[in-house]
Order: C-alpha cells, then sequence, then structure tokens
C-alpha cells in the first residue's frame, strides 16, 4: 500500500507490519493501533486515513522506545506504477504530516542516531 504526503507524493510503501521507503529500503513499522515507529524503535506518529502519516506538532514524548518486529529478509520491489493520491482532509495547526515535514523520522537501518554498526 502507497503512503502519500499532504501534497499526494508516494514517499513510503507498508506491506504490513514493515513500511519500506521508495528505494525499497526498511524505514520503519506500523503496530496494530495504527502507530508508527521507526527502524530504532522510535515514536513518529500514527497512520491515518489517505493513507498518510501524521504527528502532533508538540509531542510529549510520553512514548517509550518500542522492539521492532523481525527485520524483512529484503528489500521491498517497489510498484513501477502508484495509483493518484486520493482527496484528504486538510490537516489543522497541531498537526503535521511527518513524510513532508519530518521525514528524517523514519531512516534505514544505516542512517539515524540509533544506526546499526554494519559489520
Amino acid at each position: 500500500m502507497p503512503i502519500y504526503t499532504s501534497s499526494g507524493d508516494v514517499t513510503a510503501f507498508l506491506i504490513y507490519p514493515h513500511l519500506f521507503n521508495r528505494g525499497g529500503e526498511w524505514c520503519g513499522w506500523v503496530n496494530h493501533k495504527r502507530e508508527v515507529y521507526s527502524v530504532h524503535g522510535e515514536y513518529v506518529g500514527w497512520l491515518a486515513e489517505g493513507p498518510r502519516i501524521l504527528r502532533k506538532r508538540s509531542y510529549d514524548y510520553d512514548k517509550p522506545r518500542t522492539d521492532p518486529p523481525s527485520r524483512p529478509r529484503r528489500k521491498a520491489l517497489v510498484p513501477a506504477t502508484i495509483p493518484l493520491p486520493p482527496m484528504m482532509k486538510e490537516l489543522t495547526y497541531e498537526v503535521i504530516d511527518v513524510l513532508d515535514e519530518w521525514p528524517e523520522l523514519l531512516p534505514t537501518v544505516d542512517m539515524g542516531e540509533f544506526r546499526e554498526d554494519m559489520d
């Protein structure tokens, strides 16, 4: 399933529970409550209708780091064609689109503050 930005671009794909970037690299996951976490276990936001990843602008950091599900065995195969984005509701000031405004919250395993050592 493609994940869109509010501007209509596709920047991620969901193959439940894993999220992949446009290059097919694992960058996060979604739990059963539709909460989105990075590959490093950091809370990112929630998967909203649209679908897009949203987050409150002023976040109080009450969500602890969470262990990710098992790592995907390989990169995702990104489709050559993608459906046009659906019509999406306007966001209020309190909510931001993570993939539009803060995409660095979803780094790949080899990127980010909590990156794993690559042996």
